[in-house]
């Protein structure tokens, strides 16, 4: 799905509120509404970074990048949770800074601006469910918007308290909660996109499976060297050493293995070798990658 009239949206939408959530926190006297600003532009950046990933990774291989440019959004993806965490430590250091000398914030203005926040990343995160699901890059941006429409309300709900009690440590509790929400929603993406930076097989690919799924058939009596790393945040690349002591068993076979490791195991590029067996070395590195004898699965 093309995704470029989602993330145009998002960009405009978010980049605007949040330079109206900087400027109205300054002028309110509220490091929460600040803190929530300094969440949203690293968003907005992340956004921008996954947009571009998006479009290079539709660029087609090429003799020099025969595998395409698909891993600029595994790329972005690893970059957008660095932001997330650069701007987490700096929201931490202004916040304890503040609980030490709280300052009188106006609340009602406060809780409008915030309010305003609550629709405009519930929107966005709308935008942004249906691709969440199957593409990293898109389940960052669909979880970072949630999480600021939720922090948009913790805004809401802190000042109303504040305005109640008079209790000016309450905005920069706020700030450490919002704090919180980023640590929380960013650290997932984190891992997963430095494991699949390092071609870790991706989360929602049991290798196990795959490798008994492929020594299940009655021609394979053995397969190793099983390799399974991400192309991209979307596409998933297979390669394996199948032995066949029968000889290949023909395009429509092979043809229909890799349709059914498309339809049962999400793989996108499989590669399959095939062999016989008559070799007392097969594959170029021995031991390299996931071993199965076929009699593992019968």
């Amino acid at each position: 799905m093309n995704y470029d009239r989602v993330f145009a949206i998002g960009v405009t939408l978010n980049l605007g509120y949040a330079l109206v959530e900087v400027m109205a926190g300054l002028w309110l006297n509220s490091l929460a509404l600040v803190a929530d600003a300094g969440h949203n532009l690293p968003d907005v950046l992340g956004l921008v970074l996954a947009w571009a990933a998006v479009w290079l990774s539709r660029h087609k291989p090429s003799v020099r990048h025969s595998y395409g440019l698909g891993r600029t959004s595994i790329l972005a993806a690893l970059a957008n949770a660095v932001l997330l965490f650069a701007a987490l430590g700096v929201i931490v250091w202004e916040s304890i800074g503040r609980l030490t000398a709280p300052q009188p914030v106006a609340t009602g203005p406060v809780m409008a601006v915030a309010l305003v926040g609550i629709v405009i990343n519930g929107f966005t995160a709308w935008l942004f469910v249906r691709g969440s699901k199957t593409d990293l890059n898109v389940r960052g941006a669909y979880l970072h918007m949630v999480a600021d429409a939720a922090v948009s309300a913790g805004v809401v709900a802190s000042a109303a308290l504040m305005g109640v009690t008079q209790w000016l440590w309450l905005d920069p509790l706020t700030s450490l909660m919002i704090a919180a929400v980023i640590a929380w929603g960013s650290w997932s993406l984190l891992v997963d996109s430095l494991r699949l930076t390092l071609d870790a097989v991706p989360r929602h690919v049991d290798a196990d499976a795959v490798a008994r799924f492929l020594a299940a058939d009655p021609r394979v009596k053995g397969v190793h060297d099983l390799h399974i790393w991400a192309l991209s945040t979307e596409a998933v690349a297979l390669t394996v050493h199948l032995v066949c002591p029968d000889g290949h068993p023909g395009d429509a076979w092979l043809e229909q293995l890799c349709r059914e490791l498309h339809e049962q195991h999400d793989i996108d590029h499989p590669t399959v070798q095939i062999e016989t067996g008559e070799s007392r070395f097969s594959g170029c590195h021995k031991h390299c990658g996931i071993d199965l004898p076929a009699s593992a699965a019968h």
